[in-house]
């Protein structure tokens, strides 16, 4: 492979089982994701696994996000994360067993909505499949860009039986630690062996084992080799002790006894170390695997003890048939203790046969060292890329009933754009356009978002100080004294470019404003943030924006938590509720549940404040406004498809015209998540929460383009979509509505909600639509 194509591959997730969990797949993860990072350190190699129900473990540093097994939206979650986070390709380790769904389904959740290649390892392969087990592997290949099996039986199968086309599938082995070729006398002494001819099984503890057929054959084993000892080491596989305890094992002890075997029987019933197994694999002289199932299509125990160089004796499992051919080992019949007694006594009895059995398997182990393997994965990741590069797949923009999750928090593009003066208004691409100047509107934008991280983001907690601060004594500065309005536009040399700024401006201030008194613990900004607020709120009285009552009642709404006896702020809050009442009352029709004869900007922040309202003033005629309204906007920019396109600022959507469908702006969506977040609180309507967590998908990419508007590298968001880009401007307004909307979606006490209305027969409120439909 050419070490520029390597080059080119910069982010894998692995997904599967994870130590330390006790489960064959999770050390195979672990050992394939430590052994790709450690042959390409250029590679950032990072682990998503899949945790069981009621569990938890201590994961590793590179463990980055987690699948919950039988939570279905968890996967989805899970796609959007790797979507967002410049992920290059995914290593997905399957077995039907863990995942969740039927024949393991939810795998197929996710791998649906990534927008990266994918490299599937097939640890089960059946030749007899049941319908849902068939269609889960048809369609793991169908999503997959390769399938990599570690057996001959594999690839004929998954050929023969599932029509996957052998261009698609790798072949490449199990694989193993690299260790020297020992005499087990080396490492007996260490488990007071030495001395004794020691037979050894290891793995998780199961039924389906055998190993009571190896206790069977001991009697004859020992009359005639006396010095024989059988270790049976690992613990009992946790699904089994959480089903039946330790049945299993307390039988296998019970039938040694029986059988006068019991002091040759040596249980070790622990979940070893890397390090531990190397040494009891070393010191075992002949390995056992009397396994019940043929269809076991891998074993990572008898990879293990091949690549050490062990003489095996095993059932003819298809795993077994490939790798201890050609004189690797010996195959007995299942479920014949006759059998195994016959050939470990045959082995114990002919050691030059048996070491040349072993030195067989130790020169076909050097192909299956980990380091090798790592190499071949690495080609077909390359592939894999290579593939997907040329022939992509075509993104089909989809909604259903699982919520997404949140990329993690970004500060940086926020901190790029502000400076000692405040917030600047615009970029080029991400670089701060200074001859825009400052604007009151994003600052005013900007200091709400710091008032909810303060409460929704500890960890940021010192940059949010900060930024607060900044933002707040440009809100002070832009307010004008002399005729008790917000100046909006100051150049970048600091001067005020008008006297009176927009309605808007003023109004998304006093709602920053009222947020902070409302919210914030900084006592510091009480003070500052209170004068100016009782200045500036009489003049909202002569405002004629709908959007600037709706702003300024969105500010009200957060003072009145705090301080619900002000008086003065109350008869606001019911005037201009009253005002957006009218309005609607006068504008509406039975096909336009609007409150203007067009739909043009911050859209649904005009039901999200009579939503607000109607439960502060006991108004369920508001509540009902609120909903209908909000109700017809979603539709009205809903797409066929599910997703969310926001009415176009390209000339908006005019009564008994066709709406524009560019170009769509971040504060659309934003909006979008506030009004359905609120409604989702009062109804408990689930339907509401999918849409609020619908419009968020529009910034990474469920939109009408299939592109992201986040940008994860930044943390900024670019301007929009045009009809056939996006702007690739990241300024202030795309930016905080954004991270807005990501604090708003944060909060735990949202999703704890979820779960707990999950559980409700009825949602606590649903509108009339008396005044609606």
């Amino acid at each position: 492979m050419k070490q520029s194509s390597r080059a080119s591959l910069k982010r894998v997730a692995f997904i599967g089982t994870y130590l330390p969990r006790q489960c064959g797949i999770a050390t195979f993860t672990s050992d394939l994701r430590g052994a790709v990072a450690a042959e390409f350190p250029q590679i950032n190699c990072f682990a998503v696994p899949v945790t069981d129900a009621e569990a938890s473990y201590d994961y590793p540093p590179e463990v980055r996000f987690e699948i919950m097994e039988q939570d279905p939206a968890s996967y989805r979650q899970t796609a959007d994360f790797l979507n967002v986070n410049n992920v290059d390709l995914v290593c997905l380790q399957h077995e039907y067993g863990i995942f969740g769904g039927p024949a393991g389904s939810y795998i197929l959740r996710l791998l649906r909505e990534l927008r990266i290649p994918v490299v599937t390892t097939l640890h089960t392969v059946l030749k007899d499949p049941d319908f849902n087990q068939r269609e889960v592997i048809s369609e793991l290949a169908r999503l997959s860009n390769r399938m990599v099996v570690m057996s001959e039986h594999g690839l004929d199968f998954l050929k023969k039986i599932y029509r996957v086309p052998s261009s698609k599938i790798d072949l490449i082995p199990h694989g193993i630690p690299d260790v020297p070729f020992v005499d087990p006398n080396f490492y007996k002494d260490k488990f007071g062996v030495e001395g004794k001819n020691v037979l050894l099984t290891f793995g998780l503890l199961s039924a389906n084992k055998g190993i009571e057929y190896v206790i069977e054959a001991l009697p004859e084993i020992v009359r005639q080799h006396p010095n024989t000892v059988y270790l049976v080491l690992g613990a009992t596989h946790p699904n089994v002790v959480r089903h039946e305890g330790e049945s299993y094992r307390e039988s296998l002890q019970q039938l040694a006894r029986d059988k006068g075997v019991s002091e040759h029987v040596i249980f070790h019933d622990w979940f070893v170390t890397l390090g531990e197994l190397i040494e009891y694999i070393g010191a075992a002289d002949i390995y056992l695997t009397p396994y019940l199932n043929p269809a076991q299509i891998t074993s990572g125990t008898l990879a293990y003890t091949v690549g050490a160089g062990k003489a095996v004796i095993s059932t003819p499992y298809w795993y077994a048939q490939d790798l201890l051919a050609d004189g690797r080992g010996i195959s007995v019949p299942f479920h014949d203790a006759d059998a195994i007694a016959q050939q470990v006594n045959y082995l114990l009895d002919n050691d030059a046969e048996r070491h040349a059995m072993r030195k067989r398997a130790y020169l076909q182990g050097r192909e299956m060292i980990w380091s090798e393997v790592a190499r071949r994965y690495v080609e077909s990741f390359e592939r894999a890329r290579e593939e997907w590069t040329a022939s992509p797949r075509i993104y089909v923009v989809r909604k259903d009933d699982r919520p997404v999750g949140l990329p993690p928090l970004k500060l940086d593009h926020l901190k790029h754009m502000t400076d000692d003066t405040g917030l600047l208004q615009h970029a080029t691409y991400t670089v701060p356009n200074y001859s825009e100047g400052y604007s009151t509107d994003d600052n005013a934008r900007a200091l709400l978002l710091t008032t909810l991280l303060e409460a929704n983001a500890p960890e940021v907690a010192e940059d949010v100080e900060y930024l607060a601060s900044r933002y707040l004594a440009f809100l002070a500065h832009a307010f004008n004294h002399e005729n008790g309005r917000f100046r909006n536009f100051l150049s970048y040399d600091r001067r005020w470019l008008e006297e009176v700024g927009s309605e808007d401006s003023h109004a998304r201030s006093l709602w920053s404003l009222g947020t902070v008194l409302g919210r914030s613990k900084h006592e510091g900004m009480h003070g500052v943030a209170s004068q100016i607020f009782e200045l500036a709120l009489p003049s909202t009285l002569d405002f004629s924006s709908p959007r600037a009552w709706a702003f300024t009642l969105l500010g009200l709404h957060e003072y009145l938590r705090r301080y619900s006896g002000d008086r003065v702020a109350h008869n606001v809050q019911t005037i201009l509720a009253e005002r957006l009442m009218d309005l609607y009352t006068r504008t509406k029709g039975d096909d336009w549940l609007w409150y203007e004869d067009v739909v043009s900007y911050s859209n649904a922040k005009l039901p999200h404040a009579l939503l607000l309202c109607g439960q502060s003033m006991n108004r369920l005629d508001m509540i009902d406004v609120g909903m209908t309204s909000l109700r017809w906007l979603a539709d009205a920019q809903r797409a066929k498809s599910g997703h969310f396109s926001f009415i176009g600022n390209g000339g908006f959507y005019h009564r008994l015209q066709t709406r524009a469908y560019f170009d769509q702006q971040p504060v659309e969506a934003h909006g979008m998540v506030s009004a359905c977040l609120e409604a989702y609180r009062i109804t408990g309507d689930m339907a509401w929460y999918e849409d609020a967590w619908c419009a968020l998908e529009w910034f990474l990419g469920h939109n009408d383009l299939g592109l992201s508007v986040y940008d994860p590298a930044t943390g900024g968001c670019r301007d929009g979509l045009h009809p056939t880009s996006v702007n690739q401007n990241q300024g202030a307004e795309s930016t905080l509505a954004y991270l807005l909307t990501w604090a708003e979606l944060q909060p735990s006490e949202h999703l704890m909600s979820v779960a707990q209305l999950r559980e409700q027969d009825e949602p606590t409120y649903r509108p009339t639509l008396a005044l609606g439909h």
